[in-house]
């Protein structure tokens, strides 16, 4: 039950040096900052750093820069911090002006390609006719169009062979032909209608096309060529002055990164003069080298102090446990961080979890499976949970082989018992005669995990040094030997047929207990030198009976609780006689029935039982010895 030894740290400086500090503070990950606000409201005169940030506008350039560039961000490119601001600033811009102008030559000359090859392919399709396209297209009063429609088409235009047009087949392939049609400036309106009505769909030959038809695609391609080869310069050209930018863009970024992000850390600066300060909260172990890692920063004074030197800041709490019981911490977490110097409820959490899971999901084979699922679910997809079921189903199937149960068969292990030397299983679950066992051993472990509970509240009190809560509480010792006295003389009588209640036992191990807690309140007051009972013996006397009532019947309905271990031990022992008898009722389906049935009991009945269990914990257990008010520790990165 380990929690991180903190040290507290303050890091005083000058003003002018003091953004110096907070980048070597910012790449810290084991500092614990506090808020500025903290002392500026307690102390008159203090104020927190309220410095503009001068790298927001060069951070923006350089931004969008590498966005146009498509930098990648994640290149392992060491920071620059060696720069001056202004010449950084003309650098930037004059690079980007030059990237612009070679993305504009490189938009131009592959708008120009495209709109050539586009012509070319048209032009491919009227090659082989013997016509200029200057002597076309320079007639003063007609109009020429060029064109596709549908084969089918053609006959229609019989129809409108009155209109005043001409036109001419050119080409044609299975669906569409290729046609030039003419006709006057006066009817340029009603004849382009028409063919648009029959489907025509014109193909524009570019205005700087120029002679016949094969005349014009030689100069086309050639243009073509031409042309790609200078984009291949344009393109080799930019890749270069990429080589050459790149790192050192991504290297200014990642330092003007680094500077910016220190301006978000002013909150933490208190500045009283020409001096500022900043103060928080390190592991023990990580202290030794803070000397080491400012060793650089000018006119630093480095205080190292007790964690609870400072009565203004509660020290924060970082968990520290081994390999099997750190992934419990998720648990404890949801219900809330032990405060500085209490006692980490992780291990007890990690054995008990895993105890009462295993005991609840015995099952050897759905053990092994769970456990596997959540091997995959931690190491693959990275997900907490699946620690705790390695865990979980380790302990199930342990349970499941003292039980003989492998994936719902009660038999497949027998064999393995009798050589052994066992006449029957360790465990039979199905057995009715064993019923009333296991329930009163549920009710046992529930007895034993409270006593356990209560010793560890004792064990943080001591630690508090708080006398009235350790001795008179009903999770003191007061309320352990009253509880432990009640247990076992049931235990005595129902078990080894012995009555322990006799007026010694009862008035020694119950009464004196009893009365200790009904009067916790004044005999704590009475310890701390004041009036036992301040508001009149009446008063108290009312108000403790009602006390004392909610005290028992909580001992009892926590005990009691735990009678849900045994009953889901025989709810997963039945729910998988179900599948049994579901699978001799199928037939030649059973495979298909057994693989169901396992996976939808693993998956049902597991989530229930780990609510369960973990409800048990909170409610029956934590409530006794955990209040879960620290501050958890929460580094700068």
């Amino acid at each position: 039950m380990a929690i991180e030894k903190m040290r507290e740290v303050n890091l005083i400086t000058d003003v002018e040096h003091i953004q110096q500090v907070l980048l070597h503070v910012r790449e810290l990950d084991c500092f614990h900052p506090e808020l500025a606000q903290r002392f500026v409201d307690s102390v008159h005169g203090l104020s927190t750093l309220n410095q503009s940030n001068p790298y927001t506008d060069t951070l923006a350039k350089i931004h969008e820069i590498s966005n146009a560039c498509s930098i990648d961000p994640n290149l392992d490119v060491k920071m620059d911090l060696n720069f001056d601001l202004d010449e950084l600033n003309q650098e930037i811009e004059e690079t980007g002006k030059n990237y612009q102008l070679l993305l504009e030559a490189k938009k131009e000359v592959s708008t120009v390609i495209e709109e050539d090859e586009i012509a070319l392919e048209q032009l491919k399709k009227i090659e082989k006719f013997n016509f200029s396209f200057d002597n076309l297209f320079q007639c003063e009063y007609v109009k020429l169009r060029i064109g596709k429609m549908p084969k089918g088409n053609l006959e229609l235009l019989e129809k409108f062979n009155k209109r005043p047009y001409l036109w001419l087949k050119l080409t044609e392939d299975e669906k569409d032909v290729l046609i030039l049609y003419m006709t006057t400036l006066a009817y340029e309106g009603e004849v382009d209608n028409l063919f648009t009505s029959l489907k025509f769909t014109r193909i524009r030959i570019p205005d700087f096309v120029h002679g016949k038809p094969e005349e014009a695609i030689s100069n086309l391609e050639e243009e073509i060529l031409s042309n790609k080869d200078m984009l291949k310069h344009i393109e080799e050209k930019t890749q270069i002055f990429m080589d050459e930018k790149v790192n050192k863009l991504l290297a200014y970024e990642k330092g003007l990164m680094s500077l910016s992000k220190t301006y978000d850390l002013q909150k933490y600066v208190v500045v009283y003069g020409q001096r500022a300060s900043i103060s928080g909260f390190i592991p023990e172990s990580e202290a030794v080298n803070l000397s080491d890692i400012f060793k650089d920063c000018n006119n630093l004074d480095i205080e190292i102090n007790d964690p609870y030197s400072d009565s203004r800041l509660t020290p924060p709490t970082k968990l520290k446990n081994n390999w099997f019981a750190r992934p419990f911490e998720m648990f404890v977490e949801m219900y809330g961080l032990p405060a500085y110097g209490e006692i980490d409820p992780t291990p007890f959490v990690a054995i008990t979890y895993s105890l009462l899971f295993g005991i609840m999901f015995g099952d050897l084979g759905q053990g092994i499976c769970v456990s596997l699922v959540g091997a995959f679910m931690y190491h693959k997809m990275n997900m907490r949970l699946g620690a705790i079921m390695e865990r979980m189903g380790i302990f199930a199937a342990f349970f499941g082989l003292c039980y003989g149960s492998v994936f719902g068969n009660e038999e497949l292990l027998n064999p393995m018992f009798h050589a052994l030397g066992f006449e029957h299983k360790p465990i039979e679950v199905l057995d009715g005669n064993f019923t009333m066992t296991l329930l009163i051993c549920a009710v046992a472990i529930g007895a034993v995990l409270t006593l356990c509970s209560m010793l560890i509240n004792v064990y943080t009190h001591v630690k508090k040094k708080e006398i009235a809560k350790i001795l008179f509480s009903q999770n003191g010792i007061a309320g352990f030997v009253f509880y432990g006295a009640i247990i076992a003389g049931l235990g005595g009588t129902m078990v080894l047929n012995i009555n322990l209640f006799t007026p010694v036992y009862m008035v020694a191990l119950i009464g004196i207990p009893a009365v200790l807690i009904f009067l916790q309140e004044p005999l704590e007051r009475l310890l701390e030198h004041e009036k036992m009972f301040p508001n009149g013996i009446g008063g108290f006397l009312m108000e403790g009976v009602f006390e004392m009532l909610e005290i028992c019947l909580t001992f009892l309905s926590n005990t009691m609780s735990y009678l849900r271990v045994g009953g889901f031990v025989l709810s997963h022992a039945g729910m998988m006689l179900v599948v049994s008898v579901l699978m001799q009722i199928t037939g030649n389906a059973s495979p298909v029935v057994f693989v169901l049935g396992n996976i939808f009991v693993m998956v049902l009945e597991g989530m229930i039982v780990g609510i369960q269990v973990l409800r048990l914990e909170f409610y029956e257990m934590f409530s006794r010895y955990f209040t879960g008010n620290g501050v958890a520790f929460k580094s700068i990165n």
